[in-house]
């Protein structure tokens, strides 16, 4: 009956049978043979060689990949629903210490090349305007649109020819790539993506998040800003562990067809009440007051998403079964 947020959802049997199988004494901090295995088991799914902290938060992993992107006098481009603008508290602006956030529109908060590039010609290359040195994109982006391979590239291109760092939040990566059933490696660093902040915590792990540096000399200084920033847990082993196990038999992304198959069984049911197509696991439909009422009282819970509007969230842990009354409930309005 939950269906206000993924970060709300169970932790997967498989990550907390790893926490267990970690219990034990090791070198602490980042020493430990779980930590030390990361690198490895990450090229081997990105199919190239990757450097990859752990990190405790979303918030954290996507702040210190712009940190690594961008000095302090310079920008970030992003989209204006964004998460890094919209939802983390000015992270961004002081991991970077002091880096500013440069907005751009887009449907369902997915940035298009023409936009990136009117926003480029707009900047004058002198010292009186602050000068973009990263692109930042969400993938799936915060209204649960995902982009292609040729998307991400095309962005990609376009950071490649200004010089700039290329980030992209995977807060729900997962989702993002069991809806295109590519490679991880073809929306990512073969699209130009030089930095990936990969989301375990929405998708079955406790607190652990992956950040992916596809340009391995990004991680040498990150290596620092992470204890700086409070993020270099003594036991880390337990963050590492939960990674290992999720990337074990592809449950990162079984978990995540899961949870995208139930936003689907919303989808077919809110029919034209839809506000975005549904491509990962958030269902955004409209909704007038008292038909909100009217499904809370039935005991859903979900978030209003402006006026007249709902977001609704499915999980790794909600099968069919699971997701059915809620469909049935929003037909029969």
């Amino acid at each position: 009956m939950r269906f206000f947020s993924d970060n709300a959802a169970a932790v997967c049997p498989p990550v907390l049978d790893a926490m267990l199988a970690a219990n034990t004494l090791d070198t602490a901090y980042n020493g430990d043979r779980w930590s030390a295995a990361l690198d490895a088991r990450f090229s081997e799914l990105f199919e190239t060689p990757v450097s990859v902290l752990w990190v405790s938060t979303g918030t954290a992993a996507n702040a210190l990949a712009l940190a690594a992107l961008c000095p302090p006098h310079g920008g970030v481009i992003c989209h204006d629903q964004a998460h890094i603008q919209v939802d983390e508290c000015g992270a961004p602006e002081f991991f970077t210490h002091g880096a500013k956030l440069m907005l751009a529109g887009g449907a369902a908060a997915r940035l298009e090349p023409d936009t990136v590039r009117g926003l480029l010609a707009g900047i004058r290359n002198d010292v009186h305007q602050v000068q973009p040195h990263a692109l930042s994109i969400t993938n799936a982006t915060e209204y649960g649109a995902v982009y292609s391979p040729d998307q991400v590239a095309a962005l990609g291109a376009i950071a490649r020819d200004h010089g700039l760092g290329f980030h992209m939040d995977g807060a729900r990566f997962a989702n993002a790539v069991a809806h295109l059933g590519c490679s991880p490696a073809d929306v990512t660093w073969r699209a130009g993506v030089d930095a990936l902040s990969f989301g375990f915590t929405k998708n079955g792990g406790m607190n652990a998040e992956a950040l992916v540096f596809f340009r391995p000399d990004l991680a040498v200084a990150s290596r620092y800003r992470r204890k700086r920033a409070g993020h270099l847990l003594s036991k880390g082993r337990y963050l590492a562990a939960q990674l290992l196990a999720m990337l074990d038999d592809d449950v990162w992304l079984a978990n995540a067809r899961t949870a995208n198959a139930g936003a689907q069984l919303l989808a077919r049911a809110a029919g034209d009440r839809l506000v975005y197509p549904v491509e990962a696991n958030e269902v955004f439909l409209r909704l007038r007051a008292d038909e909100a009422a009217k499904l809370r009282a039935l005991g859903f819970d979900f978030y209003d998403w402006g006026v007249g509007e709902a977001r609704l969230v499915t999980s790794w842990d909600q099968d069919a079964a699971a997701i059915a009354p809620l469909a049935d409930a929003i037909a029969a309005l």
